[in-house]
């Protein structure tokens, strides 16, 4: 009885601002806007910066990890990377050029505003990459205005920068951080983990065969496969959760059952994400924004003219199946593993805190611009 007094509170928290989000997300839905926006004010409201109720910050974190693997795990199963590179194969010579045209011009520019050279990587790094979830998100929404091809090629980019951003981001952080591992090292552990993601592959069709009429067993071994996999990677070979999860949806794509194994996560993965856009909102602190804007500004027009004007001209010319203008507005954000390295630059002294919170408030205004802009974006197939 004293467990279940003790963790009742976290119970209650969980409780109140999945009620929160969900009130605030139909609300923003009521009044034309994306419900992401509500999930990002009911984490301002629940913050410690916020009078009234306050959650348990490392409760949410942890249930907002579990949503964004569920999703990642989710979109790894669904998106055929093999024949988008045969149909948009300038994915994967266009998303290196615009993530390098983001860490060459963007590290000299922080350089001379006296940002030490880790954060000034690290921020670069972060500009250049997008959000798998809020993109995720732009294709999943019934509002979208966005047609097939463009929708895949939207998966397709922010999965590569995840790819190209996180090798980046170990070599970086292997020169400059305080990594005890070489370079060859964290890039094998890449590949290390890969290899046991197809292992896994190969036993997955076998397990799921025995319990595929078992619908509570089916789902379980969905779930949890989906998380064992997340994080062995991070625990065994450094990997983010977020793009382990990716790379053992991505593996485990070829079964036969990963239809019915996308389904069953569907709605745990829903659940979850909501939380991750309130954890971001919770980490604003109002009373340093008067600080942090400037910055926060500057981070936001580096990122349309070192990735969405970049992006929108690297479509054109590799004749790419989309709308090029909607096309650069969907991946026109940072997210996820940009806020992650941004926390990292901010533990190691390498950004100011107002700096810091200059990120997080670029991170929400992106977001909430990304979203919004897309749906109203020129539809032409030609046009820039």
């Amino acid at each position: 009885m004293a467990t279940i007094i003790e963790t009742a509170p976290l119970v209650l928290d969980v409780g109140v601002v999945l009620i929160v989000a969900a009130t605030m997300g139909f609300a923003a839905r009521k009044i034309g806007l994306p419900s992401v926006i509500g999930y990002l004010v009911t984490g301002l409201l629940v913050s410690p910066f916020t009078p009234g109720f306050v959650a348990d910050k490392n409760q949410l974190a942890l249930l907002a990890d579990i949503g964004v693997v569920l999703l990642l795990f989710e979109v790894g199963i669904e998106i055929d990377l093999r024949r988008i590179s045969r149909e948009q194969k300038a994915l994967l010579w266009g998303v290196p050029i615009q993530v390098a045209i983001g860490v060459l011009i963007g590290t000299p520019i922080f350089l001379w505003l006296g940002v030490p050279i880790l954060g000034a990587l690290l921020l670069s790094v972060s500009i250049a990459m997008s959000s798998s979830v809020v993109i995720v998100n732009i294709t999943r929404s019934p509002r979208r205005t966005t047609d097939a091809a463009t929708e895949e090629a939207l998966l397709g980019w922010s999965v590569l920068q995840d790819i190209v951003g996180v090798t980046i981001a170990a070599i970086i952080w292997t020169l400059f951080g305080e990594s005890d591992k070489s370079v060859p090292v964290a890039i094998g552990g890449l590949f290390g983990f890969a290899a046991i993601a197809i292992a896994a592959s190969k036993l997955l069709p076998k397990l799921l065969a025995l319990v595929r009429w078992e619908k509570d067993l089916f789902l379980i071994y969905s779930v949890s496969i989906g998380l064992v996999l997340a994080s062995a990677g991070t625990v065994f070979f450094d990997i983010p959760m977020a793009l382990a999860g990716f790379i053992a949806g991505l593996a485990i794509n070829i079964s036969q059952d990963t239809e019915d194994v996308r389904k069953a996560i569907l709605p745990f993965r829903d659940l979850f994400a909501v939380l991750f856009f309130v954890v971001i909102g919770s980490l604003i602190e109002p009373a340093q924004i008067g600080k942090a804007w400037p910055f926060a500004l500057l981070i936001l027009v580096l990122m349309v003219l070192l990735k969405t004007l970049p992006t929108a001209l690297l479509a054109r010319v590799g004749k790419m199946k989309v709308r090029p203008t909607q096309f650069a507005i969907g991946i026109s954000q940072i997210g996820e593993f940009s806020f992650v390295l941004g926390s990292l630059a901010y533990s190691q002294g390498a950004l100011t805190q107002a700096q810091y919170t200059g990120v997080l408030l670029a991170v929400v205004l992106s977001i909430m611009g990304s979203t919004l802009a897309v749906r109203r974006a020129p539809r032409g197939k030609g046009k820039i």
